[in-house]
This record gives C-alpha cells, structure tokens and sequence, in this order.
C-alpha cells in the first residue's frame, strides 16, 4: 500500500503546478493534502479513481485538510472530537478494516509564538485523540505536524531554538506523541541520515541551498512499525514550499 501526504499551500494552485501530475505518476492508494486553502465548491479539477473527503476551515482561503482515495472507508470522521478545535479543518479520519488513517495539519505557533498556548492544548487533545484511536485498531498518522523533533531534522538548530516549530515545548509535545505508542517512520529507517527536509523558507533561495525543516511526518503505531517497507521524501518534487512524503506499508 502506498500513501502520500502533502502541504500544497493552496490546493488550487497547487494543481496549477502539476499536483495531478504527480498523484497519477505517485500511483498511491490514498493521498493527504494539507493547507487546502479551498471549499470542495471551488475544485473545477478531479482525479480518476479517487474519491475525496474535505475538512475545509471557516475561514475562506484558510488552513483545511482534504484526503482523496482509492480505496473506500468504512467511515470517515473530522477534526479530533474536542469542540473548542473546530473550524479550522485540522484533520481527516478514514477508518478502514485494519487501521485509522489521520490525516493532520497542526496549528502554526507563528510570529513571536502568539499561539503557543493554544498550540500546546492542541497537541494534548490531538494526543488523547489518535491514543484513543489506537486503543482499538492500528493508527497511521500523517500531515503537516509543524515541528523539527531534533536538530538532526532542521537544518540550523541553534538559530531556530526560539522560532516556531522548534521550541522546547513544541517538540516535547512530538517526544509526548511518540511515546504514547507511535513510531517516526522515516527516522526508524533512517535513524542517522541527514539533510531530509520537507520544508524549505521561499526567502534566501532556501531549497536551492537546502536550509530546510522535517515538519512533515508519518507515525504508525508500534505494531506496525515492522510492516513499514519505505518512508520517502520527494525532495524533487515542487509545486508548493513543502515536498510530498510517502509510505509503503504492508497492510
């Protein structure tokens, strides 16, 4: 099986930019797309074979998150069952026969970390969340989770150990998420490889010199950790400031 996730920063755009170009070249299963910036009303595009599931924000040309698959879910649910998170369109649940599928944009503390707090009740809620999910089947967990974990993950770590996305609260809260059952797959793989980015600042010719950021993730739960054949960065692939990511997993 093969999953894609992807910030697209504006899907319509995105899409603009050969996004169905790569889905079809991608021949995943399922793709997740974050930051959708849209109303599903808006899409005047569609790709074969694939049916879509839309989180969009109530905020026009706002965050959301959209999952389009081939393979149909036995339900699918949205955001992560704690009111006071609604609005935003931060996640998408398909719930397949062997497994939870979360797809996931993580709130952005953003300049001067004015949203850290929230950020910090985010993360606790998304936590129970996807626990209480893996209580009763497997999860796999992707999206656009807005923290490097380690300085292995971010290009220039000590100049960024105040900024959003790498503060000491912020990547406890991904060290809290790992520990209540998932695995980093992409680090489980490749615990010690460096220069894997997923996020490049447009400013300062940032991905032509690789000064990047790993902020985009697939976690499983343990349990699957052993199924997991591949975790891919497509570091070549353009269209928004984010790359996609992809996992193959037998399941």
């Amino acid at each position: 099986m093969r999953l894609i996730s992807w910030n697209v920063n504006g899907l319509r755009a995105c899409v603009g930019k050969g996004f169905g170009d790569f889905v079809k070249e991608s021949d995943a299963d399922v793709v997740c797309v974050q930051e959708t910036k849209m109303q599903p009303e808006q899409a005047d595009f569609s790709f074969d074979g694939y049916t879509g599931y839309w989180n969009s924000a109530e905020k026009k040309g706002y965050s959301g998150t959209a999952v389009f698959t081939r393979l149909l879910p036995d339900k699918v649910s949205f955001d992560i069952g704690h009111e006071e998170h609604v609005g935003e369109g931060r996640a998408v649940t398909l719930e397949f026969d062997r497994f939870y599928l979360v797809n996931v944009y993580v709130p952005n503390s953003q300049d001067k970390l004015v949203r850290l707090p929230y950020r910090m009740q985010w993360e606790d809620a998304f936590r129970d969340y996807v626990a209480g999910l893996d209580a009763k089947k497997p999860v796999i967990i992707c999206g656009d989770m807005n923290v490097a974990h380690t300085e292995i993950d971010i290009k220039n770590p000590k100049s960024n150990l105040m900024n959003p996305g790498f503060t000491e609260e912020e990547r406890k809260k991904m060290t809290g998420l790992l520990e209540a059952g998932f695995v980093d797959t992409f680090r489980a793989i490749y615990p010690e490889k460096t220069g894997a980015y997923t996020w490049w600042s447009y400013r300062f010719h940032a991905r032509e010199h690789n000064a990047g950021w790993r902020i985009d993730y697939f976690l499983v739960s343990r349990r699957l950790a052993p199924l997991v054949e591949d975790s891919i960065i497509y570091k070549d692939i353009y269209g928004s400031d984010h790359c996609p990511i992809g996992l193959e997993i037998k399941i």
